[in-house]
């Protein structure tokens, strides 16, 4: 089977954790539409994100994957931010 890769395969794969993989296929997806603003964006975010952490924070990992209620929805954006901040 052969994936297409676009922004919806590397945002799964970013939250997913797989930061090297989806950071490929956002260079893929600029190299194919340079003026893709989204790409640039995740580029420049997950380079960065690189540099400043390791890893998967497994406890928000399973969080995201549990969470069921706008309440939590609005907690993890909100822990997303200060991530990036």
């Amino acid at each position: 089977m052969i994936l297409m890769k676009t922004l919806t395969l590397a945002s799964i794969y970013e939250l997913q954790g797989l930061k090297e993989e989806a950071l490929e296929i956002y260079k893929e997806v600029l190299k194919k539409e340079p003026h893709n603003e989204d790409a640039k964006i995740a580029i420049r975010r997950l380079s960065g994100m690189r540099k400043k952490y390791d890893g998967v924070n497994e406890e928000m990992k399973k969080f995201f994957i549990r969470m069921d209620t706008e309440i939590e929805f609005n907690e993890f954006e909100r822990w997303l931010v200060k991530l990036w901040n």
